[in-house]
């Protein structure tokens, strides 16, 4: 029997708000199990952008990373969030390493191709050293992933939080039982963006289409969700969306949130 590894990514506006990290960081550092945590820190790159005077461009949600923007999320994801993070794990006796792609090599990217937009420095995951991380969790380290990876040309590359984890999920899925939980300030997947309470309790390939359809689900939740199911498919053991508060409870019941179910694998 596999040993059961928890991959959690932290986001949305827990990571900048600091009561709210802060009880999700020692939620996270009470799990028993096996642990690595993938976080984002979008909204703190904002605002650094806008003290040093480097513009934010936007398309359809999505960050575009010129050369300015790639040093400051490289300063604000890989210095200022990840060293905080660690720093508060330490703090609470989870003794805790702060990672790029880079570090070990452990995420090696590829520069995403121009289409129809140019996202500059952005990176699309090739290959996850499973090897390096499960050393790391044997040695009784918790691996802490900043949303940067690195190419074969030396380059650092931004990369969604979501797919990493997604990525990072299917790689240790090898080694072990991998529960992947998405968290963030709302309590799942929502029917209703402006209702907290309508949380769709499970989703499966089917409603997922209805729900995309209908508008209910769209945006930023949708690359989100296409990561979940893709784990599932490629032998991560559980996928749940869940508000940050709920963390302990969604791992020890699996009952709080969304719970993402593929019944075709």
């Amino acid at each position: 029997m596999k040993q059961k590894l928890n991959i959690i990514k932290i986001g949305g506006n827990v990571i900048d708000n600091p009561n709210a990290l802060a009880k999700f960081l020692k939620d996270f550092s009470a799990l028993s199990d096996a642990k690595i945590l993938i976080h984002g820190g979008g909204k703190i790159a904002t605002k650094i952008a806008v003290k040093l005077d480097v513009e934010t461009k936007m398309v359809e949600g999505r960050r575009i990373t010129d050369l300015p923007m790639l040093e400051v999320v490289t300063m604000v994801y890989g210095g200022l969030v990840n060293k905080q993070v660690v720093a508060q794990l330490q703090a609470l006796g989870c003794n805790a390493i702060g990672l790029t792609g880079a570090d070990a090599g452990v995420i090696l990217a590829r520069k995403r191709p121009v289409k129809e937009i140019d996202y500059g420095y952005v990176g699309d995951v090739e290959q996850v050293n499973d090897k390096i991380i499960k050393n790391f969790i044997e040695n009784e380290l918790t691996p802490v992933f900043a949303p940067l990876t690195y190419d074969k040309d030396g380059n650092i590359l931004n990369t969604n939080a979501d797919t990493q984890a997604s990525s990072v999920a299917v790689a240790m899925a090898q080694h072990y039982e991998v529960n992947l939980i998405y968290c963030f300030e709302k309590k799942g997947v929502l029917s209703d963006p402006e209702d907290n309470d309508s949380v769709i309790p499970t989703l499966t390939p089917a409603s997922y289409a209805e729900y995309k359809a209908s508008g209910a689900i769209n945006a930023g939740m949708i690359p989100k969700l296409d990561n979940a199911f893709a784990a599932l498919q490629r032998g991560v053991a559980k996928v749940i969306i869940c508000h940050a508060d709920e963390l302990q409870q969604a791992i020890a019941q699996g009952q709080s949130g969304t719970q993402i179910i593929d019944e075709t694998r």
